[in-house]
């Protein structure tokens, strides 16, 4: 693990001082975040601050996969193929949301076959560019082939991820923290599974979103908007995958999923109860579940902070199971 982890150390400290000029280039051009309507009204006082911080992501972990590449590991390449396509359908919808007023953007019926046609375009490029098509059960050495059946799951957990972390994207910090935290647990497993350049991909990811945090903890300089969310769950997703250790991604990802079924719970139960009684009753104060916290009194670094270490007790267990 000395490589990966000093990877990670030369990613933070080589994109770390790009950080300040990226944010003002964003809003020299005009790309400054309009806060939805529907969210917290506390939340306003964050329109104007630079997004799509995503690229800044994409463009210094760009910088490494080529180095990687170079190094004999271009599986690196799998992973950010996705955060590429997914970054772009993120940077759509960000472009959308600063024309519109309202800060919505790209509605999500019209979005979603969108995300399911790239999905299914990267599973079967994963499929046939990877070499083993793998489960691996937890706590055990049990490696179980499981042949075509390793496209239709790649493509579901793509939009399923790209989907959840693009939800948990609302507070300072919050996205940022929990996919470095994700990213370093699947690090952790791909070496301890000689997957090497996995290994140092994902290390390589979490020193450039240690970057990035640094301008994206409260109060943020800089978000990282759809181009950023879209690509680190569809990224997170295809890993989980290569690593063959996609069974434990709910856990690794646990943060990530609460926030997703808080919004299918919230939604459900808000329009059956509009057909049942005639308007539509709330379980939560809002949705997705950091918003509920924030209604209720905590902090936004008090969410932050206490989901990050969900997230590392989640990761930790993950990958301890990974292990075996």
């Amino acid at each position: 693990m000395t490589a990966p982890l000093l990877l990670a150390g030369m990613a933070f400290l080589l994109v770390v001082p790009w950080g300040g000029w990226v944010g003002r280039e964003l809003l020299k051009r005009g790309i400054g975040k309009r806060i939805r309507f529907d969210g917290p009204a506390s939340h306003q006082v964050k329109s104007g601050t630079a997004t799509m911080g995503g690229l800044y992501i994409l463009a210094g972990l760009g910088v490494f996969t080529v180095g990687l590449t170079f190094a004999g590991y271009a599986e690196a390449w799998l992973p950010f193929g996705a955060m590429l396509g997914f970054g772009l359908l993120g940077a759509f919808d960000d472009l959308r949301g600063l024309k519109d007023v309202q800060g919505v953007g790209w509605l999500a019926r019209a979005k979603f076959w969108w995300q399911w046609g790239l999905a299914i375009a990267l599973a079967l490029l994963t499929f046939y560019a990877s070499k083993a098509h793998v489960l691996v059960l937890p706590l055990s050495n049990y490696v179980l082939d499981i042949g075509w059946w390793y496209m239709p799951i790649t493509a579901l957990l793509i939009v399923i991820f790209s989907n959840a972390v693009n939800l948990t994207d609302g507070l300072d910090g919050l996205a940022g923290g929990t996919s470095a935290i994700a990213y370093a647990a699947y690090g952790i497993l791909a070496g301890a599974w000689s997957l090497p350049g996995l290994a140092l991909f994902c290390f390589a990811l979490v020193g450039v979103l240690l970057a990035f945090l640094w301008f994206n903890v409260h109060p943020a300089r800089m978000f990282m908007g759809d181009t950023g969310s879209q690509a680190l769950g569809a990224g997170l997703a295809v890993v989980a995958m290569l690593s063959g250790h996609w069974l434990l991604l709910p856990l690794i990802g646990l943060v990530f999923v609460a926030e997703a079924f808080s919004v299918m719970l919230q939604v459900s139960y808000f329009k059956l109860t509009r057909r049942k009684y005639g308007e539509g009753r709330r379980i939560l104060r809002m949705a997705p579940l950091h918003h509920h916290y924030e209604l209720g009194g905590w902090s936004e670094v008090q969410i932050t902070s206490r989901f990050w270490i969900v997230s590392v007790i989640a990761a930790a267990i993950g990958a301890a199971l990974g292990i075996g």
